[in-house]
């Protein structure tokens, strides 16, 4: 075997056919094994795999055969979620069928994943396209409705008047519709919502039981649900109106300079009734993002409406302005503006001309501190605030609350930043809402023996706007309440819905219900979830969400769908650009185009030089990426995964070279060449070799249950050159059992391989992890270093325990000590046991 190389292109599709005729991976939920439930987050079928992912499912690969090896039942799914606005775009660009355009990237990428060897149950593969899935999804979601959690109501949304749809708020660029280019408006449509809100307590509360989660992510979370106490009160109009404010910072009332309302405030549209100036700047404010977070980076715009709103403490003038700002669905609608502690408030009293008084500062001293060009929101002393100056702002809040409750005018008050999860999307490839319209009966819920609504094939995507909308027949149905001509809901949902619930459906999958309780409760929660930070938000808070949704409903029996969750870094790599001579602009070149030599790069092309840019994120449109599909060609799929698995710890970014990768192809021939010298005849011990194995089992297994995948490689890259150093032994063969056994969830094709030409029985998939004794992972032999007058001169390698005499007596004896102390007296020597010896001259 040592005289051969090992040949991934061979090897890696013979192993693949191999476990697939094995149904190796293929997970039974009626094994008597204990259960471990690995999953990273599924893909969307753009059409290829990027390097990411390759990553991302390497990490879970390694984890779920390792739980293999360790005498666990595996679930380790795959699927595709296969709905949303990419596929719309391709069949109004290509002229193609939404679901021909997915089902053909689906075969694709699907593998493409088989190529890289990955340990996964295919036999629960799920497509979030397909009325099997969106069928269940469409009874659960009527469920949740008979319970009370969905509701339909009126909502602001960002309209595109040429296109005829909603558009997201990231498709909203400069005010204008990303594919139209036309002035986005905001109209008010009814909508279905999902009552995330009546969990917000329970979904903060649990984010403390999550041990195994990313701090980072439970703070996002945290900041994402938003709670705040603070005191709702009411301003005097001098129109003779009361005006209803939330604070969460009313301990600097006193620096209030102005009051302000949305846009869509019935103060606001009372002011515009007469005001066609007022009108015409609220019209201006319908233009852009509707989301606080789009608002945040806007630049600050009001209205002065000539109206006076009356402190309550000091009984100053306050002008109340219109301001695209304030977002009406959080709080009032209606803000007590404080510049010299609030930076959009800052702004705004900035452009204005308004005054920014000081109310917090970090000491009564610093009382008629100027502020540096920007608010300064900390914490401090209350100053300028009178029967609260010299308090805590904590103390302030409680006061000025106390105050306003006790003279009723106002009360304290727990607000959240979550809302509820709007989920009707104008779309057609979509799970379609499952209620009917009726001009007698109202909205009626579809009969679940209805179901699925299957989304019609026959669709034009020629017009903007919902083809669902205009469809000639599909909308037209009977009231299944009173027989009468009724519509059908042409929205479809949201596909972070589709995305809630798809780790139940893989653990279970009756045909006549979403799933089996008894059967989820064997393998959830997940025990294991890796995917990317930027799914920390909506992602896991709505899979939350949607698990506890169903417990309260007696569905299920468990509250969080995710018991550890591990975020991965990105792969990321150099750009290579030249400026373009006509216009100016940088053009960019991929990898596969670039000779990459010394401290240079030149265009393959042309021979010419080209720019190396900084180390990023790839990109399409940098051209920065590496097709995966032909590295595997080149290296095979073995060296790949090891490269995803080496020198960078998993949760940081891994920068992608061409010497790293080369590297771990090396590597893998090395390991091929160290696997010809097994022998089953080899006798002799080599005891130094034994505890260095065992010691790397343990160590191996440790750094691979923590993630720890790079320090996992180190090891046995550190025990495969103490393999090599070996003489010829009993022992050498074991350890090169082992390390074969060790690589093989991360190197499986390989291992293969030597498992079979060693002669040994069965799949090494089907192996079991290296047995560790206790006794080698405890050191016998100690180093010492030796020093004379406090300098080392020696280190000495010694039985562990040895006796400090016979220690004091070999450190006296070494020629270096000796030549150190020149013939001089030796006054004392300090041992400190199986550590160091210290002598005195």
């Amino acid at each position: 075997m040592s005289e051969n190389r090992f040949d991934p292109s061979q090897a890696d599709g013979r192993w693949q056919h191999a476990w697939e005729a094995a149904q190796s991976f293929k997970a039974d939920s009626n094994s008597p094994k204990p259960k471990s439930y690995v999953l990273e987050m599924f893909p969307y079928p753009s059409g290829r795999i990027h390097i990411g992912h390759v990553r991302n499912y390497t990490m879970g690969d390694v984890l779920a055969r390792y739980k293999r090896m360790r005498g666990y039942e595996v679930l380790h799914p795959m699927g595709w979620d296969a709905f949303g606005m990419p596929a719309e775009n391709a069949a109004m660009e290509k002229g193609v069928h939404p679901g021909g355009w997915t089902r053909e990237n689906i075969a694709n990428m699907k593998a493409q994943l088989k190529r890289l060897g990955f340990a996964l149950d295919w036999s629960r593969e799920i497509a979030t396209c397909e009325p099997d899935y969106y069928g269940q999804e469409q009874a659960l979601f009527l469920d949740l409705y008979a319970a009370g959690l969905v509701y339909r109501k009126e909502s602001a949304v960002n309209w595109d008047p040429v296109d005829q749809t909603v558009l997201a708020n990231e498709q909203v660029i400069d005010g204008r519709g990303w594919r139209s280019g036309a002035l986005v408006e905001k109209r008010k449509l009814s909508q279905w919502f999902l009552k995330i809100t009546d969990f917000a307590q329970d979904l903060l509360d649990g984010l403390g039981n999550l041990e195994n989660w990313p701090d980072k992510v439970k703070l996002m979370q945290e900041n994402w649900i938003g709670k705040s106490q603070g005191l709702q009160f009411r301003f005097t109009l001098s129109n003779g109106e009361p005006l209803e404010v939330y604070t969460t910072r009313p301990d600097t009332i006193f620096g209030a300079s102005f009051v302000a309302v949305a846009a869509d405030h019935p103060i606001a549209q009372g002011v515009a009734a007469g005001n066609p100036a007022a009108a015409d700047f609220i019209a201006l404010c319908k233009q852009g993002g509707t989301t606080a977070a789009e608002l945040e980076t806007a630049d600050k715009l009001g209205f002065d409406t000539g109206i006076i709103a009356k402190h309550p403490f000091t009984g100053v003038d306050l002008p109340l302005y219109i301001a695209n700002f304030v977002l009406m669905d959080y709080g009032t609608g209606a803000i007590m503006a404080v510049p010299g502690h609030d930076q959009r408030d800052f702004d705004f009293a900035t452009k204005y001309g308004l005054p920014i008084l000081r109310v917090v500062a970090e000491s009564a001293a610093e009382a008629d501190k100027p502020f540096a060009g920007e608010a300064e929101a900390g914490d401090g002393v209350i100053v300028n605030s009178g029967f609260i100056d010299g308090m805590s702002v904590a103390q302030a809040k409680a006061a000025i609350i106390g105050r306003a409750e006790s003279e009723g005018w106002g009360q304290g008050k727990t607000v959240w930043r979550l809302r509820d999860w709007g989920v009707s999307r104008q779309r057609y490839w979509g799970t379609p809402i499952p209620f009917i319209h009726c001009g007698a009966c109202g909205i009626v819920p579809v009969p679940k023996d209805q179901l699925p609504v299957v989304l019609p094939e026959d669709v034009d995507f020629a017009t903007p706007g919902n083809p669902l909308l205009r469809h000639p027949t599909w909308k037209h149905v009977d009231c299944p309440t009173c027989g009468g001509k009724a519509e059908r809901e042409t929205d479809t949902l949201d596909t972070f819905v589709d995305s809630s619930w798809y780790f139940l459906r893989f653990a279970s999958q009756p045909a006549d219900r979403p799933f089996d309780p008894e059967e989820l409760a064997k393998w959830l929660p997940v025990e294991q979830y890796i995917g990317g930070i930027e799914h920390a938000i909506l992602h896991l808070l709505y899979a939350r969400f949607w698990t506890r949704a169903l417990q309260h409903i007696g569905k299920i029996g468990f509250a969080e769908p995710f018991a550890s969750l591990f975020t991965q870094g990105m792969v990321t790599h150099e750009t290579y650009s030249r400026v373009d001579a006509q216009n100016g602009q940088p053009v960019y070149f991929s990898p596969a185009e670039v000779d990459r030599g010394g401290d240079g790069a030149v265009l393959v092309a042309d021979g010419a030089p080209v720019e190396i840019g900084r180390v990023i994120k790839m990109s399409k449109s940098k051209k920065n990426v590496v097709d995966p599909d032909e590295i595997v060609a080149r290296y095979g799929a073995d060296a790949v995964r090891w490269f995803m698995l080496s020198d960078s710890p998993p949760e940081r970014d891994l920068p992608w070279s061409e010497a790293g990768i080369e590297g771990c192809a090396r590597f893998v021939q090395r390991l091929w060449r160290l696997f010809g010298l097994y022998d089953t005849a080899a006798s002799g011990e080599d005891k130094a070799l034994d505890r260095k194995t065992h010691q790397t089992v343990a160590a191996v297994a440790e750094d691979i249950e923590a993630l720890s995948f790079n320090k996992a490689v180190a090891r046995i890259y550190e025990l495969a050159s103490a393999i090599d150093k070996a003489a010829p032994s009993a022992s050498r063969s074991a350890a090169i059992r082992t390390i074969l056994l060790l690589a093989s969830p991360m190197m499986p094709h390989l291992a293969e391989e030597a498992w079979a030409q060693a002669g040994h029985a069965g799949l090494v998939a089907d192996a079991a992890w290296p047995e560790v004794d206790p006794a080698l992972l405890v050191e016998d032999e100690v180093t010492i270093a030796v020093q004379v007058k406090g300098k080392l001169r020696d280190t000495l390698t010694v039985a562990k325990g040895l006796p400090q005499p016979e220690l004091e007596a070999l450190a006296l004896a070494s020629e270096k000590v000796q030549r150190s102390l020149d013939g001089a007296q030796v006054r004392k020597v300090i041992v400190v046991p199986d550590r160091l010896v210290n002598i005195v001259a």
